[in-house]
């Protein structure tokens, strides 16, 4: 679990980093989006080891996941009415 964990979560940052140089709107928003994938495999992640024995109490790291993963879904969902309009 726990390289798993690292992979989705470190996947996240590297994602938001791509999304800053996108090519397009488009882009963007797609790069984000695999962002947003990632951050709720984390926090999927981060449910099985709060129900596991063995690993550290995981409610701060779990609730930090989840705000991240409502601020990307904000930004996908903002970025898609701009390049509506």
């Amino acid at each position: 679990m726990a390289r798993q964990l690292l992979k989705s979560g470190t996947s996240i940052g590297a994602n938001v980093r791509e999304a800053q140089n996108a090519e397009s709107k488009m882009d963007f928003i797609h790069k984000l989006k695999i962002a947003a994938k990632e951050a709720d495999e984390t926090e999927y992640w981060l449910l099985l080891c709060k129900n596991s024995a063995g690993y550290a109490n995981c409610d701060e790291l779990l609730n930090n996941c989840i705000s991240i993963v409502k601020v990307l879904s904000k930004i996908i969902a903002t970025s898609k009415l701009k390049s509506i309009s």
